[in-house]
């Protein structure tokens, strides 16, 4: 099989990189790999990654809930409780910060559709993309959907959309600097880029270590800390102009953790673990399990100067 080996940071470029932990696939193939560490951004990335081509066997699981909509186990059963109550507030966020009641939306890596659809019923025109077959037809299923494959991203043209969304997303993303560049060229001037991933320096990922669900390695392909995920926004045509915490996420991530680190969910455990991660980010959001993060258009990329097109 091939693979991916980084001799620099996909994020700043910096050869500053070594090995900090090995991970395990507890979803697939129970390999391990390297996680790796870039000194100058605090970027963390997966060593030795699958091909484009051949990323899609480590997706093939009945319980990679984004993909299958599984209730199996008492796991999944309280994410979708939970998913029914965050999508109103995904929703609700972003009208906030576009300030539209109705706009273009183009929401990437849909998994089975539930947010697009949640769009759609506002009024939103709603364009998904969603590279696995068996979310897409789950959409199609459930909410007549019709979504797009993530190489349709590359075909928009410049300014098309109010809004793009990425939930737990672009840790999934191959080329980071192919896509950063692309969205940078298809939202608006006046447009949100919502992009939410989860946090490598929460409490929650210091607890559980190697054990930490949210490093879903190889899916994972990218660890952001905040300020690698801002240093990238930077160079890339964004400013951040706000963050917002995911407070269910560490109580869902430990659950998994305590199933990967004991051999089953443990329920209670991983509600006090998720509360203590929450705790500790009160007071500041940036420390959360998984983080929003909303992202302007600037009219640079890094030092380059470019025009509107």
């Amino acid at each position: 099989m091939s693979l991916i080996h980084y001799t620099r940071c996909a994020v700043c470029l910096g050869k500053h990189i070594h090995p900090v932990l090995d991970a395990k696939d507890h979803t697939v193939s129970e390999s391990v790999f390297s996680i790796w560490h870039c000194k100058d951004c605090s970027f963390r990335f997966t060593q030795d990654i699958p091909s484009i081509e051949n990323i899609g066997t480590y997706y093939q699981s009945t319980n990679y809930i984004s993909h299958s909509n599984t209730k199996k186990g008492i796991v999944n059963k309280l994410y979708h409780l939970v998913r029914n109550y965050t999508l109103g507030t995904k929703a609700r966020l972003l009208q906030k910060v576009t300030g539209l009641e109705k706009g273009n939306l183009l929401d990437i890596g849909a998994g089975t559709g539930a947010f697009a659809n949640t769009m759609k019923q506002k009024g939103w025109n709603v364009t998904a993309l969603e590279p696995d077959a068996i979310a897409r037809n789950e959409a199609q299923k459930n909410y007549g959907l019709e979504l797009e494959l993530p190489a349709r991203l590359f075909e928009f043209g410049p300014n098309s959309f109010d809004a793009i969304s990425m939930w737990h997303v672009i840790e999934h993303v191959h080329d980071l600097v192919a896509y950063m560049r692309q969205l940078n060229k298809v939202i608006r001037d006046k447009g949100r880029l919502i992009i939410a991933v989860p946090n490598y320096t929460a409490a929650d990922a210091a607890t559980y270590g190697k054990y930490w669900a949210a490093y879903d390695v190889p899916r994972h392909l990218h660890h952001f800390s905040p300020s690698s995920m801002e240093i990238m926004g930077d160079l890339h045509g964004f400013r951040l102009v706000a963050t917002k915490a995911m407070w269910f996420d560490a109580y869902y991530v430990a659950m998994l953790s305590e199933q990967y680190k004991n051999g089953r969910p443990h329920l209670i455990r991983a509600l006090w673990q998720g509360l203590k991660s929450n705790f500790k980010a009160i007071s500041n959001e940036k420390k959360c399990s998984s983080v929003i993060y909303i992202f302007e258009k600037k009219l640079f990329i890094g030092p380059i100067e470019f025009q509107k097109e």
